[in-house]
């Protein structure tokens, strides 16, 4: 499973008790964030693997699509 530091407050005080909790091992300093180890590295694939999924046809038509939207905005 992955896992992610505990969020840090912004508040002094309480970071510092934060700290002291961690140090001491009363609270853990990173926490579960409830994805899978395969959900993990699957996500880190990114455009390209979309990109080589798909066939050209539907890459031509993706980039004309975004590139309408560009052209819009202007």
């Amino acid at each position: 499973m992955a896992t992610k530091r505990t969020p840090r407050p912004r508040d002094p005080i309480a970071l510092a008790k934060l700290i002291g909790d961690i140090a001491t091992g009363q609270v853990p300093d990173t926490v579960d964030d409830g994805k899978g180890e395969a959900a993990v590295t699957k996500g880190r694939k990114g455009g390209a693997a979309r990109a080589a999924s798909l066939s050209p046809r539907q890459r031509a038509e993706i980039a004309q699509i975004a590139a309408e939207a560009r052209w819009k905005k202007s």
